[in-house]
């Protein structure tokens, strides 16, 4: 009785969520964030038919976040049922006739070290609900919703517990809801190289990319995103089309599993700015698999620069290059094997004129090591005969190319290729249309990923400012950053900037330069300087679109990004990031008209502690970078 009280209290003072009739109030649960800022509510209703639906609710410090929303997947296992004499399901909707069984909860406080990162330690702290179904129909089908909801944003899945009598599963669909206050506006892109818009939530031509930022017009952020996605098509955003101010799951194809099973993790990021999002991003590592990888002493992250001449000579060139400018490895790109778009040709023999024995060993005794690309019709014609060859030869790793993405098919084959390498000792560089779901998590030895419209399409400084807002909440990003090229749009020091604001264990650098075009620029010494992973991440400060400012330290130092957008604007950028106590020399790079070289980057070293601040003039497309040496 006293239950039964509660739960009438709370619908009464919710009413703004619980107006409509059809309520079961015995399958209403409330989830609480560690810090009680956000706060889901789940339960389950009748419609006129008597028919049931699950929904959701999310709010933050009592604002609407995701207004009543429903959770549902489609399943027709119709001829599976036939093929093993089972009963037939007759609902139109896989989840009308659901019954609630039972809810538990639970609480996680915990932390982890990941390999590497954007942060050495990760805290993974939330707290969890299961809600437990079972078909009215049949009760072999049984239904959970997993939730864990961390101060950082919402998670849940749908996961399918052992059917005892073997019936195979087919989701045809995942209509999962999101819907929004009036007003928000969302991050689109139709695919993961494309350009970003902001857009109402009306008329989108297809469905948007994940991760999707939102803002809302109370001033909160939130942004949908997708975490473990393995054994699954792949998930993105479309807009209802019965349903105003709302987005849908929409998956690529359909899916074909064998309990148990569950699907990837939808996830709503929640934050009070952009920049906060950027922060909380370890969220899609919480939701992935811990290492899965024994011996890791041989993935070692790094700066990495094209040879393009695909010969003996540039490809020693390259390597004296990259010793001299602190890079660990060169990548020797495609057709080193021959034509790279055909079935044809054999990855397993060299066919430019590369001495790749007397490469590498030229490379093992500079410090500088061998990446292979190869691509998709090769990796999957030849993986099993040339992964281990390639570890024979000493490649430290492999750039897969033009990889297929989106069906549950292509999922397991990247999943599988990425544990193949792991094998061989090969570090993984997945391109093209491909974006990682924080399986960086569970097989570190995939290093970093394209899904970016970066350097190979030259994009302005307007969407390089996007971004770190967009596609990097999402993880590793290999934009190919350039230098030396009359091909980049943006100034030198934007360029220089992007090595702090852009993460990516393996970044790529000078992807469309020469070493013959170097003149021994003073400012590269930031680039010579600086690491590809770190210990602590900080947004300074930004506006998605307009500019941004990361630091990122690692060991004693500090390392500082910022870049502007199209446009000139003025910044104070302040340092209060740095240890308290701690003095460091500022090294800075920027921009100046005056300075009698090609780059036109100006250099000079103050004395700072956090106390100091630095008012900075970027020029139209322009940026900023600071390296801070401790001192001793």
């Amino acid at each position: 009785m006293k239950n039964l009280m509660l739960i009438l209290w709370m619908i009464l003072c919710n009413g703004a969520a619980f107006a409509q009739k059809g309520l079961i109030p015995e399958t209403l649960q409330t989830v609480k964030s560690p810090d009680g800022n956000l706060v889901c509510q789940l339960y389950q209703k009748l419609d006129k038919k008597g028919h049931k639906a699950i929904f959701y609710t999310l709010t933050y410090k009592n604002s609407p976040i995701i207004l009543e929303s429903e959770l549902d997947i489609q399943l027709d296992n119709h001829l599976s049922e036939l093929a093993m004499a089972l009963k037939v399901d007759k609902t139109t909707k896989w989840c009308e006739d659901l019954e609630f069984l039972k809810a538990s909860t639970s609480e996680v406080d915990s932390v982890w070290k990941p390999l590497y990162g954007e942060r050495s330690v990760i805290k993974n702290r939330y707290s969890s609900a299961t809600l437990s179904f079972q078909k009215s129909s049949n009760h072999d089908y049984k239904m959970d919703i997993q939730v864990r909801l961390y101060n950082e944003g919402l998670a849940f899945r749908y996961y399918f517990l052992e059917n005892p009598k073997g019936s195979y599963y087919q989701i045809t669909a995942e209509n999962t809801e999101f819907t929004l206050p009036t007003g928000t506006t969302a991050f689109y892109t139709q695919w993961a190289q494309g350009k970003y818009q902001e857009l109402p939530l009306k008329d989108w031509v297809d469905s948007g990319e994940r991760p999707m930022p939102l803002r809302l017009a109370n001033g909160l952020w939130a942004c949908l995103a997708e975490a473990e996605m393995v054994n699954y098509a792949r998930g993105k955003f479309t807009l209802s089309k019965t349903k105003k101010n709302t987005i849908q799951t929409s998956l690529y194809g359909g899916v074909d599993a064998i309990t148990y099973f569950g699907t990837p993790w939808r996830v709503i990021m929640v934050a009070k700015s952009e920049g906060q999002l950027i922060e909380n991003n370890d969220i899609l590592l919480n939701l992935n698999p811990a290492n899965k990888i024994a011996k890791t002493d041989w993935i070692k992250p790094g700066k990495i620069i094209r040879e393009m001449t695909l010969t003996t000579q540039g490809a020693k060139d390259a390597i004296d290059f990259a010793a001299k400018n602190n890079l660990q490895y060169i990548l020797f790109d495609w057709k080193w094997y021959g034509p790279a778009l055909t079935w044809d040709t054999d990855a397993s023999k060299v066919v430019a004129p590369i001495d790749m024995p007397a490469v590498v060993e030229y490379g093992k005794q500079k410090g500088v090591g061998i990446w292979l690309y190869v691509n998709l019709q090769s990796l999957v014609k030849q993986a099993d005969e040339i992964f281990p060859l390639y570890k024979k030869w000493g490649i430290k790793g492999i750039k897969f190319g033009f990889v297929q993405v989106g069906s549950q098919h292509w999922t397991n084959w990247v999943e599988e290729a990425i544990k193949k390498c792991a094998a061989n000792d090969l570090m993984v560089n997945i391109h093209d249309d491909w974006r990682p779901t924080g399986e960086m998590r569970t097989y570190p030895n995939l290093m970093t990923a394209e899904g970016i419209r970066g350097n190979e399409e030259m994009p302005d400084a307007t969407h390089n400012v996007t971004l770190p807002f967009t596609r990097y909440i999402g993880g590793a990003a290999d934009y190919t950053i350039c230098y030396f090229t009359n091909r980049i749009k943006t100034t030198h020091t934007h360029q220089l900037a992007m090595a702090a604001v852009y993460y990516s264990p393996i970044q790529t650098l000078f992807w469309y330069d020469k070493p013959s075009q170097s003149k021994d620029e003073s400012e590269l010494e930031f680039w010579q300087k600086i690491p590809t992973t770190w210990d602590e991440t900080k947004v300074v400060n930004g506006k998605i679109g307009e500019y941004v400012t990361i630091a990122r330290k690692s060991g004693n130092d500090w390392f500082l990004g910022c870049m502007t957008n199209n446009d000139a604007r003025k910044l104070t950028i302040d340092f209060s990031f740095l240890t308290t106590g701690k003095k460091y020399k500022a090294h800075l790079y920027y921009d100046d008209p005056s300075v009698n070289t090609a780059t036109k980057v100006g250099m000079k070293t103050i004395n700072v502690d956090y106390t100091s601040k630095l008012d900075v003039d970027l020029l139209a497309s322009g940026g900023y970078a600071i390296w801070f040496e401790e001192e001793k």
